[in-house]
């Protein structure tokens, strides 16, 4: 066990080390190159800053107004007859718009019923199963210049009901 834990904590220094390796091996002057993505980095995060922005108020704005509360009654009374509970409405719909928001929300959650609770284990298990898609596709694709997204959204949409049946069942076969 010590060897797997002495391994994981060598991984980010070698492949760093690797790639510094590589590229000096290529004659790329690395710090150069470094310098440079960094600065790239830099401006994308600018570009970026008002999609961010955007998005945190909107997710603060319904989640103050108290609409999540109410969606989350309203789909909940769906919900419950395939097993996912409606508790958890609000915090998959966050999620996929904002995983901090949605890390708050499951703080809540904790909070609430505890997390060796079925809702924090389903929870728990939901965050690690679903991704934010509107996040991610409007940062990646106003990053990319993509306009012809096709069906990006309803492949992202069915992964998160794959993700969310996934984690009813894998938080159902926990003791």
């Amino acid at each position: 066990m010590k060897f797997f834990l002495y391994v994981t904590d060598m991984i980010i220094p070698m492949v760093i080390f690797g790639i510094v390796c590589y590229g000096c091996l290529m004659k790329i002057d690395v710090y150069d190159t470094f310098i440079k993505g960094a600065k790239s980095g830099f401006f994308t995060v600018i570009r970026i800053m008002p999609t961010l922005v955007g998005l945190m108020v909107a997710v603060g704005v319904l989640r103050a107004s108290g609409f999540l509360d109410l969606l989350a009654e309203l789909i909940g009374r769906f919900t419950k007859y395939v097993g996912f509970p409606g508790e958890l409405v609000p915090l998959t719909i966050v999620k996929m718009f904002s995983s901090s928001a949605a890390t708050g929300l499951l703080l809540d959650t904790y909070k609430e019923y505890g997390t060796d609770s079925s809702l924090g284990l389903t929870a728990s298990i939901s965050m690690a199963c679903t991704e934010t898609i509107f996040y991610t596709m409007s940062v990646y694709f106003m990053t990319a210049k993509v306009s012809k997204t096709r069906y990006t959204l309803t492949g992202a949409l069915i992964s998160t009901l794959a993700g969310l049946a996934a984690s009813v069942i894998l938080a159902g076969l926990m003791p």
